[in-house]
């Protein structure tokens, strides 16, 4: 198999799956519910979906600002109007072609405010690497907030809580075998996962050196803050989820990022992820996956909309360059 073959199918298959899961998604609901979910999409309180989409836009505009506060020890400061319309830009690439976003910001933040592109990069796989151990506290949290619910759903489905301390335990047991074995190894391979995972952690730990470490671990907070935010906001805009508590939204909340992470934007799997996880706490089918495509539709024409916007806006700002 070429290489370009290799690089389109990388591109083709996450964009094929989503559109069969949209699709899978429409043809497995009956005529019936499939009109009473457009009913609650077409009904949602533009209120609520507007708050939603602000929440979303304050956690783009925190993100940039706390882009400063990792770029500011390498000697740079770009403008925060700068930065705000570079991630903009960098989700709505996403939406095409998986973490091509990564790519595009940092070299967009080379040619706008002359940041070498290793240094800029290394900024953005620092941020990622917080996003994840932010998601992990989240998944945490949510467990432990839904455990019985959870570890119910889980025996239900022929797991038992020993099996999962065994397999958790094993888990970590191969962690450190991994990690000891990178760390003795002298294999060419071994060293440079060694190398990378040193950079990684010395980026994270990087940030309690820096002079506005609080400042940045507020913004990280206010980040996910916002995007919790706009979740529990949508559940305003269908009756059956109303009462659905916060704890039983961040479990929604999981399954969504993990749908996010697979395909591109969460195309076709995140309502229906979303959905499944809601019905774990008795909301029905049709309900769960209104609320779904709500919280997905606006999220996604956020996206859109403004990452536009901005990839249009990006160079006219910056004429001179």
């Amino acid at each position: 198999m070429t290489n370009s073959l290799k690089k389109n199918l990388k591109i083709i298959l996450p964009i094929a799956l989503g559109v069969f899961l949209v699709w899978y998604s429409y043809h497995s609901t009956t005529p019936e519910n499939r009109k009473q979910i457009i009913f609650y999409i077409k009904e949602a309180n533009p209120l609520y979906v507007s708050l939603s989409i602000l929440l979303g836009i304050l956690g783009h505009i925190s993100r940039a600002v706390r882009w400063n506060y990792l770029l500011e020890p390498l000697g740079y400061k770009p403008k925060l109007t700068n930065n705000i319309l570079i991630i903009l830009t960098s989700y709505f690439a996403n939406l095409g072609i998986p973490r091509t976003g990564e790519i595009l910001r940092a070299t967009a933040l080379t040619t706008y405010e002359n940041v070498p592109f290793e240094k800029g990069f290394g900024t953005i796989v620092t941020e990622r690497v917080i996003d994840v151990m932010m998601l992990l506290i989240v998944v945490t949290i949510a467990f432990l907030l839904q455990t019985d619910v959870i570890m119910g759903i889980l025996q239900e489905r022929g797991f038992n809580a020993t099996g999962l301390i065994f397999l958790a335990l094993g888990g970590i047991a191969l962690f450190f075998a991994f990690i000891f074995f990178i760390k003795k190894s002298k294999n060419a391979f071994a060293q440079k996962i060694k190398t990378f995972v040193k950079g990684l952690l010395d980026g994270v730990f990087s940030i309690f050196k820096m002079k506005n470490k609080w400042m940045f671990i507020f913004h990280t907070l206010f980040i996910w803050a916002c995007y919790i935010g706009m979740l529990w906001i949508i559940k305003f805009t269908v009756p059956e989820t109303i009462s659905l508590t916060l704890s039983q939204l961040l479990v929604a909340f999981v399954a969504g990022a993990f749908a996010m992470a697979t395909t591109n934007g969460g195309i076709g799997l995140y309502p229906i992820a979303v959905s499944s996880a809601l019905a774990i706490f008795g909301i029905s089918a049709v309900s769960g996956d209104a609320f779904g495509w709500i919280i997905w539709i606006a999220q996604t024409l956020m996206i859109v909309v403004f990452g536009a916007i901005s990839f249009l806006l990006l160079p006219l700002l910056n004429s001179s360059k």
